[in-house]
């Protein structure tokens, strides 16, 4: 719902009904992950998507009977020969999807506030009914004492986690979504390619911070789309920061004095990507550096360097390309390669 929440506050402010359809299940190659989401209002008007175009006309219809009966539904949109163009599922794959009313939707404008304001929520939804989970203490019930106790420590770890998916709390299944702060992109070096990365690592929705020791370089007019600019040598920065197994850094400062000793605490950190910018004979100066400053060729390892696929880019903003496509590809498990090359699904399998 993170996408569309901008637009759900403004249906909510003029007080707008609406159904919230939201993807609870995928199997095979389905095109959008479970939390995907799309809404429609008593208007007629459509925010977000469940499934990049293929149903969105069939969750439509069946959203409109939401806010016509007020009663939530579950629908499961899948594809074979002889219902391909009924169903319009084309990918091959298929989503169950949980439609709600607005009226099942526990402390939504509390909820709505918290993702915009990038404050830690989770919502446990049943049919007509929803948990909603803070830091500290839930609202809301899912019908049952029990079912509540079992689902509000579930969903508590899911929410430290970030993590979002289906539990079954007293054998109740129960979609869980969370809605964690934004991962961290910390992009140490303040020249041209850093300010492109930052650019394209918002958009990705990691909260950028952009890290030099050269306060003239690290400024908001070369970093607009950054959200927090730091002047401050790197390695000191990253050992007092908080780093977790979402977090990516992208290392564009190319210089042994700035590389090694801010390498050598990344390497320590569990940070999903490590990349670096560079040759690769200054990266093989850089590992022999790191080596000789006792360094492990396991944590070498985890360097991704030089930084990026090989998209054979040259301006700062397709290096920034390059750069996110291996992050990406690093977080979800792809191969970097052409997908006319492979026989695997498209959006991998669950």
């Amino acid at each position: 719902m993170r996408d569309i929440v901008d637009g759900l506050a403004a249906w909510r402010s003029a007080g707008y009904a609406f159904a919230l359809a939201t993807v609870v299940r995928t199997w095979h190659s389905a095109p959008r992950q479970p939390g995907a989401a799309m809404a429609v209002n008593d208007q007629g008007e459509v925010l977000g998507s469940v499934s990049g175009g293929c149903v969105e006309a069939a969750v439509y219809a069946a959203a409109e009977e939401v806010l016509r009966t007020g009663k939530a539904q579950t629908q499961t949109y899948g594809v074979s020969d002889d219902e391909a163009f009924e169903v319009g599922l084309t990918c091959g794959g298929t989503i169950e999807v949980l439609i709600q009313p607005d009226s099942a939707l526990t402390d939504i404008d509390q909820v709505i506030a918290a993702i915009r304001e990038g404050r830690p929520v989770a919502t446990a939804s049943v049919e007509d009914a929803q948990l909603v989970v803070w830091p500290v203490g839930a609202t809301g019930s899912l019908g049952d004492p029990e079912v509540d106790h079992s689902a509000a420590a579930q969903v508590a770890g899911m929410l430290a986690a970030g993590t979002t998916g289906t539990v079954r709390a007293c054998e109740v299944p129960v979609f869980v979504q969370s809605y964690a702060t934004p991962p961290r992109m910390i992009v140490f070096g303040a020249i041209d390619f850093a300010s492109a990365v930052a650019r394209i690592g918002r958009f990705l929705g990691y909260h950028v911070t952009v890290c030099d020791a050269r306060g003239v370089f690290t400024t908001r007019k070369r970093f607009p789309d950054a959200d927090e600019l730091v002047v401050d040598w790197p390695h000191r920065y990253l050992a007092s920061t908080p780093v977790d197994e979402r977090t990516v850094l992208c290392v564009l400062t190319h210089d042994p004095k700035f590389d090694i000793p801010l390498l050598e605490v990344a390497l320590r950190t569990r940070a999903r990507y490590v990349g670096v910018m560079g040759s690769r004979r200054t990266h093989e100066d850089r590992r022999q550096r790191l080596r000789e400053a006792g360094v492990s060729e396991e944590a070498l390892a985890r360097l991704s360097a030089p930084i990026g696929l090989d998209l054979g880019a040259r301006t700062p903003e397709e290096t920034a390309v390059a750069i996110a496509a291996e992050i990406v590809a690093r977080s979800w498990g792809g191969t970097g390669l052409p997908l006319s090359e492979l026989e695997t699904p498209i959006h991998g399998t669950t």
